[in-house]
């Protein structure tokens, strides 16, 4: 399993927030995009 298809499975059961999610951006583990298609949401710095 890829560590976004992780990271997006974690987040939708609440073990991750998105806080967490964008730790993994920084980390460079995910992309801007992914960020957004696991949150609904637009990664902003």
């Amino acid at each position: 399993m890829k560590f976004y298809e992780q990271v997006k499975d974690w987040y939708e059961k609440g073990l991750w927030s998105k806080q967490m999610v964008a730790n993994a951006v920084i980390k460079g583990a995910i992309t801007t995009e992914q960020y957004q298609e696991i949150t609904g949401e637009t990664y902003t710095v």
